[in-house]
């Protein structure tokens, strides 16, 4: 292995099959457990193929052989019913013996440079270490809580004035409903084609869905599910409204014959249990994304500031691991319609934050009076007062996985 014959370069449509090999060894993705969720080796390089077309993919290459990888998806999130552009990280893996020799940091150098150049202000990943994305500047902005429902837990059948109807999982009215909750849903990834062909990838091939329709007939939510070994598994399931949800849920229960119990997730920060009569369900939470901002002073251009009587000010010291435009002391200003704009300025401030907690306190994941007493927002009570009215209270959601 001769570090000379390293270089790192864009991958293309030819790279393909080493892209996948790279994906598999790093991730133990073996044959069998491909054949367990149906998939043959060729299904999933073609289902990975319009997406590497889409994606920006760099690697290290040692002579022709790819030893290093990271993948950028051009995605939408909703940011407090502001829609960004995201570069969405995955795919992200080195070969055991390159590790160590720092090819991974140059390669997210080079992706976030990549970004910044599209207008991408902020990333999202799902993290496998949680250190490790920390240390480059990432942090956490979601969970995802698991929970277990005993048969005789479900909930009674309340009456609601629209109605369930099943329908397939890929039909367009789940799109549909989808995209109308995503319109008014913090954190939320707005849906294009490879974002819903990512969402799929790895579902067993009996996934179902039904849909809860307004009498109106507008789609109002619905749950996404399969049911095996007497368990009903919930993949996901929004709703927009408290009629739409009991509905899902009479739907749910009216399974109460077939099943034992009920496992599903939720991708919000609300718990069930309270919503339950019987409330000693088991429910889990971890955490699940991590997001970046990857340009400090365009993030804020675009974010939505909660507007007040006042301008407001706060001077600090931004600190970066990579990306040197977010190193320094800003001057950030508030107008009083909550635009705002970052200035660099060349005092010091003895105010300082991390990338990491501006990022999940502007996402809303955590609240400045709380990273105030955690010690991750070293600054005055004026400052965390006006940070606390300033930023939106909503914590993100996010049900995608790629």
């Amino acid at each position: 292995m001769h570090h000379n014959h390293l270089h790192m370069q864009q991958l293309s449509s030819q790279h393909m099959e080493q892209y996948n090999a790279l994906l598999r060894y790093v991730f133990q993705v073996t044959d069998h457990q491909l054949s367990d969720v149906g998939w043959q080796e060729k299904e999933i390089i073609r289902a990975k193929f319009p997406t590497m077309e889409k994606a920006d993919v760099i690697g290290w290459f040692d002579d022709n052989t790819l030893v290093s990888q990271v993948a950028v998806y051009p995605m939408h999130i909703n940011i407090y019913g502001t829609i960004y552009f995201m570069g969405g990280l995955t795919g992200v893996g080195t070969y055991p013996e390159y590790s160590n020799m720092g090819l991974m940091h140059k390669l997210l150098e080079q992706a976030l440079k990549n970004m910044r150049e599209k207008g991408q202000y902020i990333s999202y990943l799902y993290p496998y270490s949680i250190p490790y994305y920390r240390r480059k500047g990432w942090e956490l902005i979601s969970d995802k809580i698991t929970y277990k429902i005993k048969d005789f837990q479900l909930p009674k059948k309340r009456q609601v004035p629209g109605f369930v109807r099943r329908v397939a999982p890929e039909s367009n009215a789940i799109q549909e409903t989808y995209n109308r909750y995503s319109a008014h849903t913090h954190g939320a990834v707005i849906r294009d084609d490879l974002a819903w062909n990512e969402y799929w990838l790895w579902d067993q091939d009996d996934i179902m869905a039904a849909i809860y329709y307004t009498d109106k007939e507008v789609p109002d939510g619905y749950v996404i599910y399969w049911i095996e070994d007497e368990i009903f598994h919930i993949k996901d399931m929004i709703y927009n409204t408290e009629e739409a949800r009991i509905g899902l849920w009479n739907f749910i229960s009216a399974h109460f014959s077939m099943i034992t119990r009920v496992e599903g997730n939720t991708f919000t920060s609300e718990p069930l249990a309270f919503l339950f009569d019987d409330a000693e369900i088991q429910e889990t939470i971890s955490p699940y994304y991590m997001a970046r901002i990857v340009d400090f002073q365009q993030f804020i251009a675009q974010y939505p500031f909660k507007p007040d009587n006042n301008d407001r000010e706060w001077h600090f010291t931004l600190l970066d691991p990579i990306m040197e435009c977010n190193q320094g002391s800003f001057c950030l200003k508030i107008d009083k319609n909550g635009r705002g704009t970052a200035t660099p300025i060349s005092e010091e401030c003895p105010d300082q934050i991390t990338i990491q907690t501006m990022t999940t306190m502007l996402m809303g994941y955590k609240r400045p009076c709380y990273l105030a007493k955690v010690g991750r927002l070293n600054t005055s009570e004026a400052i965390i007062d006006l940070l606390e009215d300033a930023i939106e209270q909503s914590e993100p959601y996010i049900s995608d996985y790629f």
